[in-house]
């Protein structure tokens, strides 16, 4: 019931915010807004017709042909952004009056199936987008969590993590919109114990993979080998040397995760793994993944913040595929002139089983507030 709870909750404020569709008019305002803040180009000339937005060509230099059309791809309702003339007249929306000229065709761009990114060694970008609520995700981050209940070492801690997914290559698949990478996935993971004198380190996960990722439109595959081991703090083990039963945990697995972009900035995604090398050698091996996320569309007028919210799950046959339920909700500042880098500020609830390695086995309840930075 806990579990349909969040899911009917998270998909109401989902919908709710998308409910809003967006007609020209506000499709040109908007637009506006991005071309102004994000890119310095004034654009008052701007047109669209049933979701179609033209830029005159000689305001957008064709270097930022790509960045403009990834962003202006995200508004609801966009349907094409085309670069060109306006010549014929016709009734359209524009950023100052109803009335303007409808463009030429020369130059069309679909705003999501045919947008691909930088190819070659080391490039930009990722194909494959990060799992916002996924609590073993590399990135870096700084969390508080506070335990309800049953902790795995006092009431109060911190969880840091840092980490990233590199793309090493990426390639067009052949002559469609499909393209693919390779490269490295790694991150570090530890917990401190805020309640002990000097902040005790409790545990460390290190996970370490090699990835390739393909992305066709709105699609998206990630699968990985990869390595996972945990590590206790000193200081923990020297206080729980009589209660906990330690063990080496160390595997190497495998996994698979689909993912599709729907309207309005939401997204479902799942997968499954197993892992096959393990000890201890009695750890079951299955799991599966999936959840649902929403990135708004929409953001501020005086600064790059939208609102975001996401759901994890996990199941896994260690754990008669009991449900491990990890939420987040908060904003994100977005940077598009630095490799699109972006800040998060979350709050997060989690309840199943921990995530922290050596405590796979104990159920756990925790409340966080946490900040999250991907490149």
């Amino acid at each position: 019931m806990r579990l349909l709870s969040i899911f009917v909750i998270s998909l109401a404020w989902i919908f709710i915010a998308g409910a809003a569709l967006s007609d020209d008019s506000y499709i040109a305002g908007y637009a506006t807004g991005i071309l102004k803040y994000e890119f310095k180009i004034d654009a008052p000339s701007l047109t669209v017709r049933n979701g179609n937005i033209t830029l005159p060509v000689d305001k957008v230099s064709a270097v930022d042909h790509a960045k403009i059309v990834r962003e202006l791809s995200a508004i609801p309702g966009v349907t094409g952004i085309r670069f060109g003339e306006l010549t014929v007249q016709q009734p359209v929306a524009t950023s100052t009056t109803p009335d303007e000229a409808i463009p030429n065709e020369a130059e069309h761009v679909p705003a999501t199936d045919s947008i691909r990114l930088a190819t070659g060694l080391l490039p930009s970008g990722h194909l494959f987008k990060p799992l916002l609520a996924d609590p073993r995700w590399a990135h870096f981050s700084a969390a508080y969590r506070n335990y309800v209940g049953k902790n795995i070492d006092g009431n109060n801690n911190a969880a840091v993590s840092f980490g990233e997914t590199l793309p090493f290559y990426r390639a067009n698949l052949g002559q469609s919109i499909a393209q693919w990478e390779v490269g490295l996935q790694a991150g570090v993971f530890s917990d401190f114990n805020l309640d002990a004198s000097s902040s005790d380190l409790i545990n460390t996960d290190f996970i370490a993979s090699i990835y390739s990722s393909m992305r066709a439109g709105n699609a998206s595959a990630f699968a990985r080998i990869y390595h996972q081991s945990s590590h206790l703090g000193d200081e923990f083990l020297l206080r729980a040397l009589t209660s906990l039963e330690r063990i080496n945990l160390s595997y190497e697995g495998a996994d698979l995760r689909l993912s599709y972009e729907l309207p309005y900035g939401v997204r479902v995604y799942g997968g499954g793994g197993g892992i096959f090398h393990k000890e201890p050698s009695t750890i079951k091996p299955w799991s599966v993944q999936y959840g649902i996320e929403f990135r708004s569309p929409w953001r501020l007028d005086i600064a790059p913040v939208r609102p975001i919210l996401a759901v994890d799950i996990k199941n896994h046959e260690q754990n008669n595929w009991n449900a491990d339920i990890s939420t987040r909700a908060g904003i994100q500042f977005d940077n598009f002139q630095t490799f699109n880098r972006k800040l998060q500020f979350l709050a997060e609830y989690f309840n199943g089983n921990s995530p922290t390695g050596q405590f796979f086995r104990e159920k756990v309840e925790y409340l966080g507030l946490g900040a999250h930075y991907h490149f």
